[in-house]
């Protein structure tokens, strides 16, 4: 599904996960920003039957640039999985963009892992479902919290990786919009960072680096997310709504 105003939204269905099952379609969704929506956009989404929205962007974000307009039927969670500032130029080009990223994620995990479990609590809940995860860029934060469910539904991490870098592919056009948003807001004192390419990539080995870091320090992705709430009751309900043997 192509939305006008928001270059990375999609369905995270079909892979293939536990016991011979796939993600059940039309449940599970991810996106970058939603505040931009056209009216066809809206149109689009409130087809979809979309019923919650997470929106993990820092609350200074949501107050400089605006929150997904409000949608029939829909509610809204702005929960933010607290996490220090990314250096953006402290980065070793012999260890490469995927290391640099992957450590970054491992810092969220570590700082922001009860906001992780609430999403994750969320979307476990049947009753929430459609849900639609997003950020500003939809790679990172939605990108690690796509990540953790997925492995928590018994998918294979080349899966999950694969999932991950289709990011990567509107890397360009988001750049684009972002840059254009903060000329516009010039007479804010708002001013654009040109991001470095290590920061915009979504190389699918970012990824397997991070879940081999979860389970190196925390012997797994349930494991990590124990303490924020998700246990056996949790991941079975995940489970149990979002896999389908169809």
């Amino acid at each position: 599904m192509l939305l006008e105003n928001a270059y990375n939204f999609r369905d995270v269905a079909g892979l293939p996960a536990a016991d011979g099952r796939r993600i059940r379609a039309g449940r599970l969704y991810r996106s970058d920003g939603l505040h931009r929506l056209t009216e066809r956009d809206r149109a689009a989404l409130t087809a979809l039957g979309l019923r919650t929205v997470i929106d993990l962007r820092r609350p200074h974000e949501v107050a400089a640039d605006g929150r997904i307009p409000p949608l029939a039927g829909m509610t809204y969670h702005n929960i933010h999985p607290v996490h220090r500032e990314w250096d953006y130029h402290g980065y070793d080009e012999s260890t490469g963009a995927a290391r640099y990223l992957a450590d970054r994620y491992l810092d969220m995990v570590e700082e922001g892992v009860a906001g992780l479990g609430t999403a994750l609590g969320l979307i476990a809940d049947a009753g929430y479902a459609p849900v639609v995860v997003h950020c500003m860029a939809g790679k990172d934060r939605t990108g690690v919290l796509i990540a953790l469910a997925l492995d928590l539904l018994g998918v294979p991490d080349e899966q999950i990786a694969a999932d991950y870098a289709v990011s990567e592919r509107v890397q360009g056009r988001l750049t684009a919009r972002i840059r254009a948003d903060y000329a516009s807001a010039g007479e804010q004192g708002r001013v654009f960072v040109e991001l470095p390419a290590h920061v915009l990539a979504s190389p699918p080995q970012a990824i397997l680096l991070f879940l081999a870091g979860v389970r190196e320090r925390y012997g797994s992705v349930a494991g990590c997310l124990a303490p924020a709430g998700i246990g056996p009751d949790e991941i079975g309900a995940l489970r149990a709504h979002l896999l389908t043997r169809d």
